[in-house]
């Protein structure tokens, strides 16, 4: 092949392959369509080209990691008991996919190694811990590679365990911002920025506010060698915004039609 003909292929994949700089990860996997948190979902995200799935993770009562984002399962079974009450095998006789048509009826809760095993090669599970760092041993029990699974959590001291526990893997601060009786925003700016070193956080993963997360803020992030993602986005102006920004990921519960919303601007 000719010098000219390797160039001419490169440029048709280039326009038949648009490169993006931001991720797409999918909010509890597609779940605009499919129940939150269940293998259904995650496999709907992966067939709709997500880069990476958002999981939420907590503790049965006999030590087991599976996905679920509430404290009890009201909301997704209609059970109103707290999950570190209850043992997998209760956990697993639910039906966490009927509460989101009759199609997913049976859809069980998922174990963090049964997400883990359906991950594809080069796409990542951003792993949400809902509990404090008492999941930490039992997360060392699970094969876990830093290629594939970056933390995130709330909770400063999870974080701050995540780095000591596993130095060779991401793990990013989750924040949101809340007006104060004075008017204030809190976290503020310095707030953010302390939480950040004295957790050892790799980067930040914040609510896509537009009035906090300004491109002066970016920056200071971007100055501090900090990553920088935002969540949870199924609005094509709000996405286009934080794209301008240069944000690491977006992540949003709609995957496959965000990522062609934006393919489609360019």
């Amino acid at each position: 092949m000719t010098l000219r003909s390797c160039s001419l292929l490169f440029a048709i994949l280039l326009a038949t392959h648009p490169v993006s700089a931001q991720d797409i990860v999918a909010h509890r996997g597609a779940s605009h369509t499919a129940p939150e948190n269940t293998l259904a979902a995650f496999h709907l995200a992966w067939k709709q080209g997500a880069d990476a799935i958002e999981g939420d993770f907590r503790l049965t009562k006999d030590g087991h990691i599976i996905c679920v984002h509430d404290e009890d399962f009201k909301r997704t079974a209609n059970l109103a008991k707290h999950v570190h009450t209850l043992s997998l095998a209760e956990v697993q006789r639910l039906d966490v996919g009927s509460w989101k048509g009759p199609k997913f009826k049976g859809e069980p809760v998922p174990t963090l190694d049964e997400v883990l095993a359906i991950i594809p090669k080069g796409k990542r599970l951003f792993l949400e811990i809902k509990c404090g760092p008492e999941i930490i041993p039992a997360l060392k029990k699970s094969v876990l590679k830093p290629e594939q699974v970056v933390f995130i959590s709330f909770g400063k001291d999870v974080i701050t365990q995540c780095r000591q526990h596993f130095p060779d893997f991401k793990a990013h601060w989750l924040t949101s911002y809340k007006e104060n009786t004075l008017g204030r925003m809190k976290p503020s700016r310095k707030d953010v920025f302390n939480t950040l070193a004295e957790t050892k956080s790799s980067g930040l993963d914040t609510n896509a506010n537009i009035d906090q997360v300004t491109a002066e803020f970016v920056k200071q992030l971007r100055q501090g060698g900090y990553e920088f993602h935002c969540w949870t986005v199924d609005d094509l102006a709000l996405a286009k915004h934080f794209r301008q920004l240069k944000v690491d990921s977006i992540t949003t519960n709609r995957p496959g039609w965000l990522r062609a919303q934006l393919a489609g601007e360019g």
